[in-house]
């Protein structure tokens, strides 16, 4: 098991920032890509960002490319997801996943999830 545990989230205004993170326990963090992924009532679970293990590369749905970054840091092993210019429609639970070693958007593809943590953006 790699238990994710995220933390951050909170009520914002809009134009404000926010950083999540997610504490992975476990020795495989150093070899799972990890994502964020959201979830706004009545929808379904949205691809937000990724990061490979091996390299630093990263990938983000078009809807948030400018405005999120996705880090990693391997002690302790947490990935974060800096939100800038946060909108009210980025009012959603977003989730960390984890999987082996290459990242991908597909949510079906993650193999360990954390309970969310919910953004709340006010106009």
């Amino acid at each position: 098991q790699v238990p994710l545990a995220e933390s951050g989230g909170g009520l914002v205004q809009a134009g404000g920032s926010l950083r999540l993170s997610c504490g992975v326990s476990g020795r495989t963090f150093s070899k799972s890509a990890m994502a964020w992924f959201r979830q706004a009532p009545g929808k379904e679970r949205d691809f937000v960002a990724a990061i490979d293990w091996s390299t630093p590369r990263t990938y983000y749905a078009d809807s948030v490319k400018g405005r999120f970054t996705i880090s990693r840091d391997n002690a302790p092993n947490t990935v974060y997801l800096r939100i800038n210019g946060l909108a009210p429609e980025d009012t959603a639970v977003y989730y960390c996943a984890a999987r082996p070693f290459r990242a991908t958007t597909d949510p079906k593809e993650y193999n360990f999830w954390g309970q969310g943590t919910q953004v709340t953006v006010s106009s």
